[in-house]
């Protein structure tokens, strides 16, 4: 297929939605490990798999989002390091196939680097690389660097991606709003800052997900257009979070959020998807939309 980043230049695509809201709702229980399923009940992640491919997506993502092993360790999983993350792309590849890219999920590590905290930029660096040249042994096309706030993790996680392996390398911050009406990341990183920064460490691809819905989304991919022209990735959540009788519950319905997909492509997105508490239904909803989007 063609690479990830030549093809996104010049079409826009659908990628799919969030894991963890599906994986809940067939049977991960609260404090689980989400990413032991790629080894333990690799039927029920690739179902996920199946199911967003169905809606329309074109880009699968993998269940590999905490499988650094800094967050295994909370689980005593940080010697199924290579086993975890290999699985995870090689379950999304079999669903993929060859008319479908892979994306390999990778997160922070919830642990601060030098001089913010007590690991070495070169711990970091290790960790995101024993994880990229899995991906990449599984099958994977690209890498998601994401739900980031700390620049320099993410641009070591970018390095580690570019300089271990031949896969695609996109780069995703998360933002909030901010009371003077712009964005920053909770360590107060601006999309500005982060496309500069991000760009130089080698990412092909950047964009947003998580933190805000998609009327917020619209604002900081559209600050992103401003100084870059490298294709841009959005995966807002289902709308901002509400407490529904002390349940965390994301309002937009399938309809709602497809409605804003245009604005998005508008703004500059030319690969949109969705995290938290997005579904198949929402994926197929804005994959329906974004075929009459011009």
């Amino acid at each position: 297929m063609e690479r990830l980043e030549e093809r996104a230049k010049r079409e826009r695509l659908v990628c799919d939605g969030g894991m963890g809201t599906q994986l809940h709702s067939l049977g991960l229980a609260p404090g689980e490990c989400p990413e032991k399923w790629c080894l333990e009940k690799p039927e029920l992640v690739r179902s996920v798999h199946q199911a967003y491919r169905d809606a329309g997506s074109a880009i699968v993502e993998t269940n590999t989002f905490g499988g650094n092993r800094y967050k295994l360790a909370h689980y005593g999983l940080e010697g199924e390091v290579e086993a975890i993350n290999r699985a995870g792309a090689a379950l999304a590849r079999e669903v993929a196939g060859d008319t479908q890219y892979v994306m390999a999920s990778l997160g922070p590590t919830g642990a601060f680097m030098e001089p913010y905290g007590d690991e070495t930029e070169q711990a970091f660096y290790d960790a995101f690389a024993a994880q990229a040249r899995a991906f990449e042994a599984g099958g994977a096309d690209a890498v998601i660097v994401e739900t980031m706030m700390a620049i320099e993790e993410c641009c070591v996680a970018v390095r580690a991606v570019r300089e271990n392996t031949g896969l695609t390398c996109l780069a995703s911050f998360t933002f909030d709003p901010q009371p003077d009406g712009g964005y920053a990341s909770m360590m107060g990183v601006t999309p500005e800052q982060f496309a500069g920064q991000a760009l130089a460490a080698g990412a092909q691809i950047i964009g947003a997900n998580c933190g805000t819905g998609s009327d917020h989304m619209v604002g900081i991919i559209a600050r992103l257009r401003a100084v870059t022209q490298v294709p841009l990735i959005a995966m807002p959540n289902a709308g901002m979070p509400v407490l529904v009788n002390g349940n965390t519950v994301f309002p937009e319905s399938p309809e709602e959020m497809a409605s804003k997909a245009g604005r998005l492509a508008g703004a500059g997105a030319s690969i949109l998807g969705g995290c938290c508490g997005t579904t198949p239904a929402h994926i197929a909803a804005m994959a329906r939309q974004l075929k009459q989007v011009r």
